[in-house]
């Protein structure tokens, strides 16, 4: 048997750690109550459907291959009806996800995962008293995962379901991810 080359290069096939992540896609929300209605009164009672642009950013730690907690901050710019008008939601929380699936490559490396992920945010929202002032958003869902052959980088689309509790609205997202490991 022969030794390893010492001049051989040495590195993972896929990078694990600390990563940086960005997610850019679609969120609806079912309905768009209004929560201050002195304030707006040409609301109405709600602007209906509203949807619009998410964008998130996340930074975190792959705890394993198939586990990782990240802080993440959200950026919603929704729209309802003409009458309810437009608004934004910053939202500031933290990310767990586990990947239960996690199939190899040809050359044995596991690079393509389904995911299921559970996040946490505590929300501002613009005009205050519009949807509302501040709320609290859950948000989960499931998502596929592939670390491409450039090792450090991973992409990804993900569905989840969100709901804020004041406001007591359901809505959905569609999202693109890219991610790159340190």
């Amino acid at each position: 048997m022969l030794p390893d080359d010492p001049r051989a290069p040495k590195f993972r096939e896929v990078e694990r750690g600390f990563f940086a992540g960005l997610e850019v896609g679609y969120a609806g929300l079912l309905k768009t109550p209004v929560a201050d209605t002195i304030k707006f009164p040409y609301a109405g009672t709600g602007g209906g459907y509203g949807g619009g642009l998410l964008i998130a950013v996340n930074a975190g730690y792959d705890v394993t291959p198939r586990f990782a907690v990240s802080l993440v901050g959200e950026f919603l710019n929704m729209t309802a009806s003409p009458a309810y008008g437009a608004f934004s939601i910053m939202a500031v929380g933290a990310d767990l996800r586990y990947a239960f699936v996690g199939t190899r490559d040809s050359n044995g490396v596991e690079r393509f995962y389904v995911y299921a992920h559970a996040r946490g945010a505590y929300s501002w929202i613009y005009p205050a008293g519009l949807f509302g002032t501040n709320d609290l958003l859950v948000q989960g869902g499931l998502g596929i995962e592939y670390y491409t052959k450039l090792r450090h980088f991973s992409v990804g689309l993900m569905a989840d379901a969100l709901y804020f509790f004041d406001a007591k609205s359901f809505g959905f997202a569609v999202v693109p991810t890219l991610r790159y490991s340190f």
